[in-house]
């Protein structure tokens, strides 16, 4: 599930999932009868303010539907129509998977430590310190491991969004000026924007932002659909299954626009029924069926629009010189330039509260400021190292994505049910360990391929003959 729409939650919930002020407790920890299993933890939670079913499942739907869906075409165009829509669904199912047992695992521990509510480091913390002892001293580095791997997730998805916005601007105004400016210009112009964006540091002042991105995206996604629908052919030597080097790419792809882990622990905390989210129908397979289902729709019928021409994001490929086309890169680069934000927002948090005790409290409010603005610039750094939208999505889904939506929930997993709750012949460690070995094959595969695009880019001649 995609980063893009998180405005909302956010604003319900300031927070709560990246640098929640829950304290897990510590007393006995890994010495469990059946009395502590008595314990509920939702019972517990402070029910103010707190969502309903439909709520939690209209958030979880609206962080789901943004820019990674519209890569979508572009990771059928590496996978195949055949292996493309069916890999779409059973990464989403991985994916769905990995969601469930993080949340179980999540409440299983919040029983064991008698926490009303975890947040995804909290969950990760626990599982270790209620694990085998040789694992125990590791309980704190997981809870950074996390919280750090949340930050770099969502400081590269920033990246992706400097990216995506240049890119549809520099189309509308190249075409309008019938100049080709170098897209690092419109890079660099973006600074003085993200640079104030940036600076927000109170969620109230992004409504007014978010509700304009939220109906600039709608719009847009709206008329991006009229188009590929719009008199669709499908070719008859249309790509069935991609060739082996373009598969990591696909998988690569498929992770970035579908996994949106981050969002799920603040969602289900604050939900006023919270045992309705897993279980069957529940709100994360309702969820998951509608935005796989979407994925791969949009995907396989994008790229029977375009074919092999399909870019990194489908809006690239509407008509330069028709206004709804223009409209919709205008729309939807508004609309993501106005969510960056937000997706900065996230691991602003987490890295403050770990360096503010570190400042004289005389100075907190400049190095606040200092760090902020030293984290837009690298964005902005890395979109100029990196300008090019489909290499940086591949790299950004296979190494990031790929870690904090398989490995780690596996991890959890596999730790929190160390001590006799393996089952039978240890199933869930023999299933963990293949999420493991996927995620790995589709960071090491995927961060390779996308490696050698980026150098491409700096080398011409290699990538003519290539």
């Amino acid at each position: 599930m995609e980063k893009n729409s998180k405005e909302q939650l956010a604003m319900d919930n300031p927070m709560q999932d990246f640098n929640s002020s829950t304290k897990i407790a510590t007393v006995a920890i890994g010495e469990f009868n059946e009395k502590d299993e008595l314990y509920d933890p939702f019972e517990h939670r402070e029910k103010k303010n707190s969502n309903s079913n439909i709520g939690a499942l209209a958030h979880l739907l609206k962080s789901s539907l943004g820019t990674g869906i519209l890569a979508m075409p572009n990771a059928i165009r590496n996978g195949g129509v055949l292996f493309g829509g069916i890999g779409t669904i059973v990464i989403g199912l991985i994916c769905a998977h990995c969601v469930h047992i993080l949340v179980r695992s999540s409440h299983v521990l919040c029983k064991r430590t008698k926490t009303p509510q975890m947040t995804y480091a909290e969950t990760a913390e626990a599982a270790f310190r209620c694990g085998p002892k040789s694992l125990r001293p590791f309980a704190s580095a997981s809870r950074i491991f996390v919280n750090a791997a949340l930050c770099a997730t969502y400081v590269g998805g920033a990246c992706v969004y400097v990216v995506f916005v240049s890119t549809s601007i520099k189309q509308v105004v190249d075409y309008h000026s019938g100049t080709n400016i170098p897209i690092r210009f419109y890079i660099v112009a973006l600074l003085p924007a993200v640079l104030l964006l940036g600076q927000v540091r109170n969620l109230r002042y992004m409504v007014p932002f978010s509700m304009i991105a939220n109906l600039s995206m709608t719009i847009g996604f709206a008329i991006t659909l009229y188009y590929i629908f719009d008199d669709i052919e499908v070719p008859s030597n249309v790509k069935l299954v991609a060739s082996v080097k373009q598969l990591p790419t696909f998988f690569a792809t498929v992770l970035f626009a579908i996994e949106g882990i981050g969002v799920v622990m603040p969602v289900e905390n604050s939900m006023q029924n919270p045992q309705h989210f897993l279980g069957c129908p529940g709100v994360l397979n309702i969820t998951m069926t509608i935005v796989v289902s979407l994925y791969a729709v949009l995907g396989v019928f994008g790229f029977l629009k375009y074919g092999e021409d399909v870019k990194g994001s489908i809006t690239l490929n509407l008509p330069k010189e028709e206004i709804l086309g223009q409209l919709v890169k205008m729309l939807i680069a508004l609309a993501v330039l106005f969510t960056y934000g937000l997706q900065y927002f996230v691991p602003m948090d987490i890295m403050w509260k770990a360096l503010k005790n570190k400042c004289s409290h005389k100075f907190q409010g400049l190095c606040h400021t200092l760090l902020r603005m030293v984290m837009v610039c690298l964005t902005v750094t890395v979109a100029l190292l990196v300008p090019e939208l489909e290499p940086f999505i591949s790299l950004v889904g296979s190494v990031f994505f790929s870690m904090l939506g398989v490995t780690i929930p596996a991890v959890v997993e596999t730790v929190s049910c160390w001590n006799g709750h393996l089952g039978r012949c240890k199933w869930r460690l023999w299933k963990n360990s293949l999420l493991v070995i996927f995620s790995l094959l589709a960071l090491v595969f995927g961060a390779w391929i996308s490696i050698l695009d980026i150098i491409k880019l700096y080398n011409p001649a290699g990538k003519n003959n290539a």
